[in-house]
C-alpha cells in the first residue's frame, strides 16, 4: 500500500512539473520564412499570422530570414526552442526535396521538423515567348527537334522544382532542351516577352498576367486539373503527357514541439483557412488554399520526397 502510494505521488509530481510546459504559452510567436518579404507567398503568412493574432490574442510575427535557398530560416527554426514561440514556414524544396539537392545536408527534415498544416499549393506551367511560332504542346515538342540548338528552358534556379520538372516533361516527350537557371521567376519572363529566351517553366500563377496580355502562351500546367486562374490552358495530362507536380506551402513546428501544441495551431489554421473571405484572399494571389491536419501534411511531405527523387537523380544534377 505504502509502495503504491509512493509511486501514486511521484507520477503526480511529473504529471505538474510537465503541465507549465504544456499551459505556458509564449508571448509572441515567430513565423519564420526563409525568403525576402514583398512577393505573394510572404503576403499570404502575413494575413495569416494576422488571423493567428486575433484568434490567440497574443502577436503572431513573421520574420524573414533569407539565405541558401530558405535553409537559413529552417535551421534558425530548429534550433529554436520547441515552446510554441516559432514556426517554420517553407516551400516544397527545403523541407522535402533538400536530402537530394544538398551533398551534406545539416539537417533532417522528417525528424527536425515537425507538420503542422499545408496552407496552399500551385502548380507549375510551361509557357512560350510571344516570338516562338507554336500554340500547343504537340507544335513545341516539334519545334524543339527541328531547332536543337535554339531550345532552352529558363527555371528559377538548379536546384528547385521547376528544373525538375522541365527533365521530367523532357524526357516524357523525348526532346533535349538546355536549362538555364534564373535568379527568380521574373528575370526569366522578362527575358521572353523581350524575345531573348524561347520558354520557361515557372509557377503558372506568376505567368498568368502576360498570358492574359498575349506576351507570353502558356501552354500547359502540371496540375491534376486545370488552373482555376488559366481555365483554357489544359494540363500536360491532357496535352498527352502523363506527368503532373504541384508544390506547396506549409506551416512547420521545431521537431522538440509537443504534439498538443502543434494540434492547437493546426486546428486554428484549418479553421482560418476554411473562411470563406480568407480563401477568396489566398486565391487573388493565385494560390489554392488548402488545410490539413499534421499526419497528412507529412504524408504529403513523404509522398513528394519519394516522388521527386528518382526524378532529382535522373536529371544529373549534382547535389551542391
Amino acid at each position: 500500500m505504502k509502495l503504491a502510494t509512493c509511486m501514486f505521488l511521484a507520477c503526480a509530481a511529473l504529471t505538474m512539473a510537465a503541465a507549465p510546459a504544456l499551459a505556458q504559452s509564449p508571448t509572441r510567436t515567430r513565423i519564420v520564412y526563409g525568403y525576402p518579404a514583398g512577393d505573394t507567398s510572404d503576403a499570404m503568412i502575413r494575413y495569416i499570422a494576422d488571423q493567428l493574432s486575433k484568434e490567440l490574442n497574443r502577436p503572431f510575427i513573421v520574420e524573414n530570414i533569407a539565405g541558401a535557398g530558405g535553409r537559413l530560416g529552417l535551421k534558425n527554426v530548429i534550433n529554436s526552442p520547441g515552446d510554441g514561440g516559432t514556426f517554420l514556414y517553407s516551400p516544397m524544396a527545403p523541407t522535402a526535396l533538400a536530402p537530394f539537392t544538398y551533398a551534406k545536408l545539416d539537417y533532417d527534415p522528417f525528424k527536425d521538423l515537425k507538420p503542422v498544416s499545408q496552407i496552399a499549393t500551385f502548380d507549375l506551367g510551361l509557357a512560350v515567348g510571344a516570338h516562338i511560332p507554336v500554340k500547343n504542346l504537340a507544335e513545341l515538342v516539334a519545334w524543339a527537334k527541328a531547332n536543337p540548338g535554339k531550345a532552352s528552358y529558363g527555371v528559377p534556379g538548379a536546384g528547385g522544382l521547376p528544373n525538375f520538372f522541365a527533365t521530367m516533361f523532357s524526357d516524357a516527350a523525348g526532346i533535349k532542351v538546355e536549362k538555364i537557371p534564373y535568379r527568380g521567376t521574373a528575370p526569366a519572363i522578362v527575358d521572353m516577352v523581350a524575345g531573348h529566351l524561347p520558354m520557361s517553366i515557372n509557377p503558372s500563377s506568376q505567368m498568368i498576367e502576360m498570358h492574359k496580355a498575349g506576351k507570353i502562351r502558356l501552354l500547359a500546367t502540371s496540375g491534376p486539373q486545370r488552373s482555376p486562374f488559366a481555365p483554357e490552358v489544359p494540363t500536360f495530362k491532357e496535352a498527352g503527357y502523363d506527368i503532373q507536380g504541384e508544390g506547396w506551402y506549409a506551416l512547420f513546428a521545431p521537431g522538440t514541439t509537443p504534439d498538443p501544441i502543434v494540434e492547437q495551431i493546426s486546428a486554428l489554421v484549418r479553421r482560418i483557412l476554411s473562411d470563406e473571405e480568407t480563401r477568396k484572399k489566398i486565391h487573388s494571389w493565385t494560390f489554392v488554399s488548402t488545410g490539413t491536419t499534421p499526419q497528412r501534411m507529412r504524408e504529403i511531405q513523404k509522398e513528394d520526397h519519394d516522388r521527386w527523387g528518382p526524378v532529382i537523380k535522373a536529371s544529373g544534377f549534382v547535389p551542391q
